[in-house]
């Protein structure tokens, strides 16, 4: 048996021999720090699972409750009312692990809560991005859910080691093996349980460790809140089972550890210290996931996750340091240190009626202290940090100092974005920033008043500069102001909170589809502008070639002049006028994306040429071969999961069938039919009310963007007619 390439995991026990890269000053060394986010499918727990560490690590003396609208991380009056989160919330607590070599020595554990609704998944993005580790929570009835796949394949992207939290095990249905199954088949995951359940459903009472081999047993009565439950031998009708994913457990981490696999063959004993240290190092790997069954609501299995925060997911000195780049576009790394160059990425920004301005912060190497100013290569100015917090939901600690791996947020900083690299002048590096999904739906929105129209201005401006996903503009046409978003729920929070915020009143026009345009043929387009009128006149000429580009690869312009028919400085403004031509394409006005489009020829004027008539040039020839090369409309099509007893699964299907749906599948998990379809968001308006209805309430439905496809000929020009009526561009 072959081990794969493992991390080197370093376990340091003793603070007189931490790493020489902590500061003396630091309150936690680097190796006892973790950087982890909460992340879901909507309804899993996220929330409350936070809220459960929060109140065992003693950050809060009393645990919130979501249906109460009590909880520390759901600060916002929307999330507190609708009991979801929509804004992802950091906040601190330690930890001191039951077991384990770091055993009685407290951990700095930084979390983030994350949304787990479709329409705030930017808020995932950004956390992901700036996280050493995560933990990802599953209902034990559902199991793996549309959004529960987002979230794993954004981990996936940047590279966080995860273990998997199952929720909800008191609940009918609940079934811990088929949840792993799920997400080894849906998630491609290499899972393996780190425990197994005693019992489930109303018999949920307690947890076996795979690594310790030992059993926590739950008390009947929840009189000490499930704090000490009681540490015992293996029950008798579980040491077989036990012994069967002990000895599977063991197997998987020989891929990972080679003195485990050697010690393995040769039929000799592991410790627990070895087999723990082995499993950190395979999740460290990003090639294996650790499972734990748990009840956050009923206080089973929270401890024990914290636990395996500390004991397998990795702190900010476990992962590679992150990259970055030069002004010139070469590789440069952010080496996790305390005492050299300061680096750190701004991945959020929050408007505060008190305080103002508060950019979310990840230090990664070097130290951000009060009053000194960082550099912002984007906008080549340098910033002062008027104030340094520790964010603990909506209360803030003041600090002096934030060490490389923190989490903070800086007061007083202005022209800073989402994605912004702040940084030592003399340190050249920008890090890469988060991406983010584009809008799916716009709607016009009006002041009621003049004094409204004021106020709207700056909050839609404070409003967008927070939220990637949210898109401004004014319609040319009409003068309306169009906001383009994740969804109905995105853009109805932005209203609310555009009333509660910043006192404005307006009207909402219906939502509007954020329809793309493409091409299905190759074609040849030419672009001439000429003017002359008495003095210097204007003359630019570009032959291009456009053609379908794959699914999802976006727009590429491609240079294939040769011998100077347009000289070089004139290239970048008919790059520039091309890409205006693929905001209005010329079946709808809608943008167009996945096309390659080949500089291949023109002319140019001694005299008349300019930068100007290039672009205009650039623009025609675009429109020019855009009609010729069998331009079409895409609309966006939804990924719909439908969860129904099965005497309603008749009357949903054929409502599916009524909104143009395709179904992909039909499963029936804990006596429930889920249903999976594709289906357009044109017709999904108000769909989860309407299957309430035809399910009397008991049906319920996610929605994920999946992709876009091309509009059935019956209905396009109904479609080009309303958009030239309501041009809502995004």
């Amino acid at each position: 048996m072959s081990a794969v390439a493992a991390p080197s995991i370093t376990v340091v026990t003793d603070k007189a021999k931490i790493s020489p890269v902590n500061a003396k000053e630091r309150p936690f060394p680097l190796e006892w720090t973790r950087n982890i986010g909460i992340a879901a499918h909507i309804d899993a727990g996220k929330t409350t699972t936070t809220e459960r560490i929060l109140f065992y690590s003693g950050a809060v003396h009393k645990m919130g409750e979501v249906h109460e609208g009590t909880t520390v991380t759901d600060w916002m009056e929307q999330e507190r009312e609708r009991g979801i989160t929509i804004t992802a919330a950091a906040i601190s607590c330690a930890w001191n692990a039951s077991w384990g070599p770091w055993k009685g020595i407290k951990q700095r554990i930084n979390i983030i809560d994350t949304p787990g609704h479709v329409d705030f998944t930017a808020e995932v993005e950004r956390s992901l991005r700036v996280l050493d580790g995560a933990v990802a929570v599953f209902d034990a009835v559902a199991g793996v859910q549309p959004q529960s796949e987002t979230v794993w394949r954004q981990a996936n992207k940047y590279k966080v080691p995860r273990i998997a939290f199952i929720n909800k095990m008191d609940r009918v249905g609940a079934n811990f093996h088929h949840c792993i199954d799920d997400i080894r088949t849906k998630l491609k995951a290499n899972a393996h349980a780190l425990f197994l359940p005693i019992g489930a459903e109303e018999n949920f009472r307690g947890l076996i460790d795979l690594v310790q081999m030992v059993a926590y047993v739950f008390p009947t009565e929840d009189k000490d809140l499930g704090l000490s439950p009681e540490v015992s031998g293996i029950p008798a009708e579980m040491q077989a089972q036990a012994k069967e994913y002990h000895d599977k457990l063991i197997e998987a981490v020989c891929d990972f550890d080679d003195i485990i696999a050697e010690k393995y063959l040769n039929g000799q004993d592991i410790t627990v210290n070895e087999l723990m240290l082995g499993v950190r190092k395979a999740t460290i790997s990003l090639q294996f996931n650790g499972v734990i069954p748990g009840s956050a609501f009923k206080k089973k299995g929270v401890q024990r996750l914290l636990d395996c925060v500390v004991n397998y997911l990795p702190s900010p000195i476990d992962v590679p340091p992150m990259q970055g780049q030069d002004s010139d576009g070469n590789k440069v790394e952010a080496v996790v240190d305390d005492k050299t160059k300061m680096a750190g990425l701004a991945f959020k920004l929050w408007t505060d009626p008190f305080v103002g301005k508060i950019v979310f912060f990840r230090v990664y190497t070097g130290c951000v202290k009060r009053g000194m100013s960082m550099y912002n290569p984007r906008t080549r100015r340098s910033e002062r940090v008027s104030r340094l917090v520790l964010m603990r939901a909506m209360d803030r600690e003041e600090i002096n100092t934030a060490f490389a791996g923190d989490i903070c947020a800086l007061v007083g900083v202005k022209d800073v974005i989402t994605g912004d690299t702040l940084c030592d002048e003399e340190f050249d590096i920008r890090l890469e920033p988060p991406s983010f999904p584009e809008p799916v739906i716009s709607m016009s929105i009006e002041p009621n008043s003049k004094a409204d129209q004021e106020k709207m201005g700056t909050a839609l401006q404070r409003l967008v500069a927070e939220d990637p996903t949210l898109r401004v503009k004014t319609d040319q046409d009409t003068g309306q102001t169009i906001l383009a978003g994740m969804g109905e729920l995105h853009l109805d929070i932005i209203r609310d909170r555009m009333k509660r915020e910043f006192k404005v009143e307006a009207t909402a026009g219906k939502p509007q589809i954020a329809y793309r345009e493409t091409v299905h043929a190759r074609a040849d387009g030419e672009g001439k502008f000429i003017r002359q009128s008495g003095g210097k006149g204007q003359y630019g000429h570009v032959c291009i070639t456009l053609e379908p580009n794959a699914k999802g690869k976006g727009i590429e312009i491609v240079n294939e002049i040769v011998g100077g028919s347009i000289p070089k400085e004139f290239i970048k403004p008919t790059n520039d006028g091309i890409m205006e031509g693929c905001n209005n394409g010329v079946v709808a006005g809608h943008p167009v994306v996945d096309v390659i489009v080949r500089i291949v020829d023109g002319s140019f004027h001694e005299v008349d040429s300019s930068e100007l008539a290039f672009k205009m040039a650039g623009i025609f020839a675009f429109k020019d071969a855009m009609k010729k090369a069998k331009p079409v409309l895409l609309e966006p099509i939804m990924g719909v999961e439908v969860t129904t007893p099965e005497e309603y699964q008749g009357d949903l299907l054929g409502d599916i069938n009524r909104r143009r749906g395709q179904i992909q599948g039909l499963e029936n998990k804990a006596g429930a039919c889920i249903i999976t379809a594709h289906v357009p968001l044109e017709m999904l308006f108000g769909y989860v009310t309407d299957i309430r209805s035809l399910s009397k309430g008991r049906a319920s439905a996610s929605i994920t963007p999946s992709h876009f496809e091309q509009v059935p000929n019956s209905l396009l020009a109904k479609i080009v007619e309303t958009s030239s009526k309501a041009p809502a561009r995004t």
